[in-house]
């Protein structure tokens, strides 16, 4: 096997990111996963949090501001070349209407979801789908009301005779409106909605870029405004396929289903991992490694034992809040982080696993994204920006 330059472990939003910079720099990269990462989960939005008064642990402290910023002019060079356009800064959050009804305020927004404009409409259409689950447009428009009680809703049921009738997700509803979209745009025009309107849906314009969303929206005078949903979550894919896409034109060797098992070492250096397969034990070499395996949830962090966290690969050092009562919150959903959530590797201002001392184990082996520890990234709604922040600044170090 060849030796990369770059080998990045994992395909969440954190891989793909890091992985994209790292090409983008002429550099040979690896991508290895196992399991289809975090996107299909999320909301398409990229929610950075606070990036102000932080402890010295954090993880933006350790990135920095100037990563944070330049990590999102690079998010949005790769979202564009997808036809997939955002919006949004890190300076002012913008809304996104949830298929509740509720408002939620993100950095980076996809176009097809940005409500910043609701204020000055007239008129609000809430379109359902027959036949989609969890979405309830007379429910989405009760909530709505409490943040524009002044304005005129209508609600409206389509049927997109596409299913014969079963109940289906927005993830079926989007993959049969790719390249089928008129019969949803008639439905649309029938509403006679104005340019001082908006036409508020599920997200089913699409699985790739916005492309559906051009073929409808060119068609009607108001503005139409995909909200979030239960996964699978068609903005997710759609984000998760633009980098995708830019992967597999920078040329970057991609291997699915390719479970890192432990990292092959030379005093502080790393000189390339090992993967399981059903026949054999595989080595790949490279001469650095992007660590973006994710936290518990995707198991890049285990735990057997209660106070014994660890890191798999390369047997990190862990950092979790000692004591029963310090791991979590008496209310699930309070005003306080939850320690658990905390739990992570710690690392210097290049990336760089440390252990309890902040003695460098590894120079280079960057960790990137939920592997971090020191902040509940839930809580202070960063998962996103930490993620891709962290993800460019270990690919150009």
């Amino acid at each position: 096997m060849k030796t990369s330059d770059v080998i990045v472990i994992g395909g969440g939003l954190a891989g793909l990111m890091a992985a994209s910079v790292a090409a983008s720099r002429k550099q040979k990269v690896t991508v290895l996963t196992y399991g289809s990462g975090s996107l299909p989960l999320a909301s398409g939005a990229i929610d950075f949090g606070s990036l102000e008064n932080l402890p010295a642990h954090h993880p933006y402290k350790k990135i920095g501001l100037k990563a944070c910023d330049e990590a999102a002019k690079f998010f949005y060079e790769v979202t564009e070349q997808a036809n997939l356009p955002y919006v949004g800064k890190l300076s002012a959050l913008l809304p996104i209407v949830t298929a509740v009804g509720t408002l939620k305020y993100s950095a980076l927004v996809p176009e097809s979801m940005n409500a910043s404009n609701l204020a000055n409409k007239k008129k609000f259409f809430i379109v359902g789908i027959n036949g989609l689950k969890d979405f309830y447009a007379s429910m989405l428009a009760n909530n709505l009301k409490k943040y524009f009680p002044n304005k005129t809703f209508e609600i409206a049921k389509i049927d997109l005779h596409l299913l014969g009738g079963r109940d289906i997700t927005c993830m079926d509803a989007a993959q049969l409106l790719t390249d089928n979209e008129q019969p949803f745009a008639n439905e649309l025009k029938a509403l006679k909605a104005s340019k001082d309107d908006a036409i508020i849906i599920p997200p089913i314009l699409g699985v790739a870029g916005d492309f559906s969303r051009d073929v409808v929206q060119t068609q009607i005078r108001a503005q139409i405004i995909e909200t979030t949903c239960l996964p699978p979550s068609p903005p997710g894919i759609r984000l998760q396929r633009a980098f995708m896409k830019y992967l597999q034109a920078s040329g970057v060797r991609f291997f699915e289903n390719s479970k890192v098992v432990r990292g092959i070492t030379d005093g502080k250096k790393v000189t390339g991992v090992i993967v399981e397969n059903a026949v054999r034990e595989k080595i790949f070499p490279a001469r650095k490694i992007i660590l973006a395996t994710g936290g518990f949830y995707s198991g890049g962090l285990t735990m057997r034992d209660f106070d014994q966290p660890r890191e798999p690969i390369f047997d990190l050092p862990v950092f979790f809040p000692t004591g029963a009562e310090n791991w979590s919150n008496m209310q699930l959903f309070s005003d306080k982080p939850q320690g658990f959530s905390t739990t992570g590797i710690l690392t210097n201002d290049k990336l760089n696993p440390i252990d309890a001392d902040g003695n460098v184990l590894f120079d280079n082996l960057h960790v990137v994204g939920a592997n971090l520890g020191g902040c509940d990234k839930i809580f202070e709604r960063s998962a996103g920006g930490i993620a891709i922040a962290s993800a460019y600044k270990g690919a150009t170090l």
